[in-house]
């Protein structure tokens, strides 16, 4: 079963409250790390210089995402400080005029805490880049022993990371992320990772980044392993990992197989056609499932990059395959699809391989590959790909597409799904001054729809669009350089 997993990310550094003053970096580290959790399948509530009302409500809000079985994480970057032994969370507009002031005008990390353990969530985590460099000590008159945070009893299944040890400080950096969240940013990505070992990494790349002055903390009760980046060879157990990442498969030249594999890699489309045209239905049945899975792999990564029999082998699956036991096209059909979504490593691309998307998903329709489609849909779940339908679900997608009239056709200026509108300018070298004219190419509409949705990674047979204004037929529409649909 795949976990949900919700988050509460606060930035806070526009500080505005009596004895606060403002930091560099909090926001940009608060932003760096939502999207990143996004990536790995986090549903998140954000807030960026919140007031008091502002991270409370927005801590409500995400105790009613938080699901049972879940992930639940809490990261705040901003001021931190501890008051008698009690841990409090800035807001910007905190008053820190005393103690008493602040306490009741910030959030209680405690409370953060209560929030977390009531919550059925399996994995707790709460990630602190805060006790950076503050004046409170001075105007309050406080000793140096209640300077940063204090250590707090991590509930079972929680882990509580510190940007440094107890009543020690933290930098806020000098370039656009605080030393701790930086480091963070450097090895949250590395798949298949432990989240102790990520933090074991923080922790030495932030002791070699201040010179050992800033040792990280971390107090641990989980009682599983949790990963923020999982590759498909982590929870994929139909094939080995090096089919799943075929960087790892090692051809044998004394093959048919692997030499037809070998022809189809080349990149050269006078030797990958031949070497597509050695793969028949009879020789195909005596091939060993993983290495099937690899050639359907390469199958595709050729036809993506236009050689005429791999294309065609695609196209007419059925007939190509006719001939072939049902459970030697299994793993074949499973490598074309997984070519589309992951890459030699086994994680997920950035940008599918998108040229034969709608070509190989119009296999969807015949009943005899439900398990195919099956597959992959379970694989891109477990390796929290962001899509707006999952593919190999069988779901449509409905997007209006906004256009308006000029003279050389209909210039498309928004794309709407589930009611937002995900086109924007995605090269500033484009951006245009207002009443200026907007550079943009003619496509016919099937051609447009054939490039939405690869964008929104939606087969096209699923893809229903509407045009507001209605379209006719001969309207040629006009797409603007620079612009795309953003992934969900």
């Amino acid at each position: 079963m795949i976990q949900q997993r919700a988050a509460l990310v606060i930035g806070n550094a526009n500080y505005t409250g009596q004895n606060t003053k403002k930091l560099r970096n909090p926001v940009n580290d608060a932003t760096a790390i939502a999207r990143k959790l996004k990536k790995y399948g986090f549903g998140l509530t954000s807030v960026s210089d919140g007031s008091f009302v502002q991270m409370r409500t927005a801590l409500s809000t995400f105790q009613g995402t938080i699901q049972p079985g879940g992930v639940a994480l809490v990261f705040f970057a901003g001021h931190g400080i501890q008051i008698d032994g009690e841990n409090f969370l800035f807001a910007c507009d905190t008053d820190a005029g005393g103690e008493n002031q602040a306490k009741y005008s910030s959030l209680s990390l405690n409370q953060v805490i209560d929030v977390l353990d009531r919550s059925k969530a399996d994995t707790k985590i709460i990630i602190l880049d805060a006790c950076r460099e503050n004046p409170f000590e001075a105007a309050w008159h406080r000793s140096g022993a209640n300077r940063g945070l204090a250590s707090v009893f991590a509930p079972r299944g929680t882990i509580i990371a510190y940007a440094t040890s107890p009543g020690h400080i933290a930098a806020d950096g000098l370039s656009s992320n605080g030393v701790y969240t930086g480091a963070l940013l450097q090895h949250i990505d590395v798949p298949d990772t432990p989240i102790e070992t990520v933090f074991k990494r923080v922790r030495n790349t932030v002791a070699a980044d201040t010179n050992g002055k800033q040792i990280t903390w971390e107090h641990t009760s989980l009682a599983g392993d949790f990963y923020f980046n999982t590759s498909a060879m982590s929870f994929v157990t139909t094939y080995a990992s090096s089919s799943l990442a075929d960087s790892l498969f090692v051809l044998d030249p004394g093959k048919t197989s692997h030499q037809i594999i070998r022809g189809l890699k080349s990149v050269d489309w006078y030797t990958q056609n031949p070497a597509m045209d050695r793969l028949t239905p009879t020789f195909a049945n005596t091939v060993k499932d993983e290495t099937l899975f690899v050639l359907g792999r390469n199958i595709y990564q050729a036809a993506h990059g236009g050689a005429r029999s791999p294309e065609a082998y695609i196209r007419n699956f059925l007939g190509k395959t006719s001939g072939m036991k049902p459970e030697k096209i299994r793993p074949l059909l499973d490598g074309i699809l997984y070519e589309i979504f992951f890459d030699s490593r086994g994680e997920l691309r950035e940008a599918i391989k998108g040229n034969m998307f709608s070509d190989a998903f119009e296999l969807e329709k015949f009943p005899q590959f439900k398990d195919s489609f099956e597959f992959i849909a379970e694989t891109l779940i477990g390796a929290h790909g962001d899509f707006y339908r999952v593919p190999g679900k069988g779901h449509m997608l409905s997007a209006s597409v906004v256009t308006k009239a000029e003279k050389r056709g209909r210039l498309v200026t928004g794309v709407f799904v589930d009611t937002v509108n995900v086109f924007s300018l995605s090269d500033p070298e484009y951006a245009v001054e207002e009443g200026e004219p907007t550079p943009a190419r003619s496509v016919s509409q099937d051609a447009f729809e054939e490039e939405l949705a690869k964008e929104l990674i939606v087969p096209k047979g699923l893809l229903q669009v509407r045009y507001t204004p209605a379209l006719q037929p001969i309207d040629p529409i006009r797409y603007p350089y620079g612009w795309g649909v953003s992934k969900k």
